[in-house]
């Protein structure tokens, strides 16, 4: 909530101390596991590393500009020619955000973070603090950046390379966690596309986005918490083999989220893309859109042969999800979720805009 409503630089700094520090240490929450261990390290030490990358831009644009405040710091944006030094300072600060959201080349912590961390707790990370980082992003993108065409031209090139790593190496992970990972860096780099258009139904577009996205993830990561259970750990894709000839009823609500996932219509996760879409080309970025499209197929590849492994394969042994009242609610709120925007998109889309501009 600071971070969402700050406007100073420093506001937002404090903000996402935070957020992180608070994560850092839900990350290490099984103390006595080596792999939970090793991520809150690498997660520790790539966040300060990132929080000094900002801090420094932060400098650099009070030394320039004498202001950390937002609406001041967009004056000075908007002079023309762009001082290089203020062009300088904010590259660091673009560096220090995107590695919040987990975009290239600042995502190396995501696969080993989820993947070390209880499930429980990279499904909260999955959604909590990513859309945390996207509403600082927003806020600091559209407003004092909005007039600087070399910003925008560094964000475009970051969710292409950010959307294309997440779904070319998705593509071999045997992991679920990790592949959710991937599956997260190339979802980070699609919203990324919704800020490159800079409009209202841009900014509009990433936040319903986010919610849907939100409601995805949560439910695909309460499917990896259920199927733990005896020897069962849900964190490797084989451990879902012939689900669907075993427990039909959830093998289909996987079905349905992996589809939002991978943005097969009419699912919700169809509809947060397209809007991103049409603000891409509503402001003449129709190669991007090209582009997008383009990754979204070879995205699609890797949820289609978890559906496969599913539905295709034969089970290798029976066993019973660990269906918790709490697994139960999860799964009725987030299938709820996705299909509901689904048959609504328009007036979601409109909740988001009236959100920012008021109405």
């Amino acid at each position: 909530m600071i971070m969402a409503s700050a406007t100073d630089l420093l506001s937002i700094y404090v903000g996402l101390e935070l957020m992180v520090l608070c994560t850092y240490v839900l990350t290490g929450f099984l103390r006595r596991e080596r792999r939970s261990n090793e991520a809150a390290l690498k997660y520790v030490i790539l966040g300060a590393v990132s929080t000094g990358i900002f801090l420094y831009g932060v400098s650099l644009v009070y030394g320039l500009t004498g202001t950390t405040q937002l609406d001041r710091m967009a004056a000075a944006v908007t002079s023309d020619p762009l001082d290089p030094g203020l062009l300088l300072a904010v590259v660091f600060i673009v560096s220090g955000l995107v590695f919040k959201v987990g975009a290239v080349p600042f995502h190396m912590w995501v696969p080993d973070v989820y993947e070390g961390a209880p499930t429980t707790i990279t499904a909260f990370m999955s959604v909590g603090p990513k859309a945390a980082g996207f509403a600082v992003i927003l806020r600091v993108f559209l407003n004092p950046l909005v007039a600087a065409s070399d910003v925008w031209i560094i964000v475009a090139v970051i969710a292409v390379v950010t959307m294309a790593l997440g779904s070319f190496v998705a593509l071999v992970q045997d992991n679920f966690k990790r592949l959710l990972a991937y599956s997260s860096i190339a979802h980070a780099g699609f919203a990324l596309f919704g800020v490159v258009a800079g409009s209202a139904d841009g900014i509009a577009s990433v936040m319903l986005y986010l919610l849907i996205y939100s409601f995805m993830n949560l439910s695909i990561f309460g499917a990896v918490i259920m199927m733990r259970n005896g020897s069962f750990s849900g964190e490797v894709i084989e451990d879902y083999a012939g689900f669907a000839k075993l427990h039909p009823g959830l093998a289909l609500l996987m079905l349905l989220y992996l589809f939002s996932l991978a943005g097969i219509p009419p699912t919700a996760g169809f509809f947060a893309k397209f809007y991103v879409l049409v603000a891409l080309v509503e402001r003449g970025f129709v190669m991007l859109a090209v582009i997008a499209v383009l990754l979204s197929a070879v995205a699609a590849y890797f949820y289609v042969r978890i559906v496969m492994v599913i539905y295709m394969r034969e089970p290798e042994r029976t066993f019973e999800p660990a269906l918790t009242p709490s697994v139960r609610a999860t799964f009725a709120f987030t299938a709820l979720g996705t299909i509901g925007i689904g048959l609504f998109p328009g007036w979601f889309l409109r909740l988001a805009q009236n959100s920012v501009f008021g109405g």
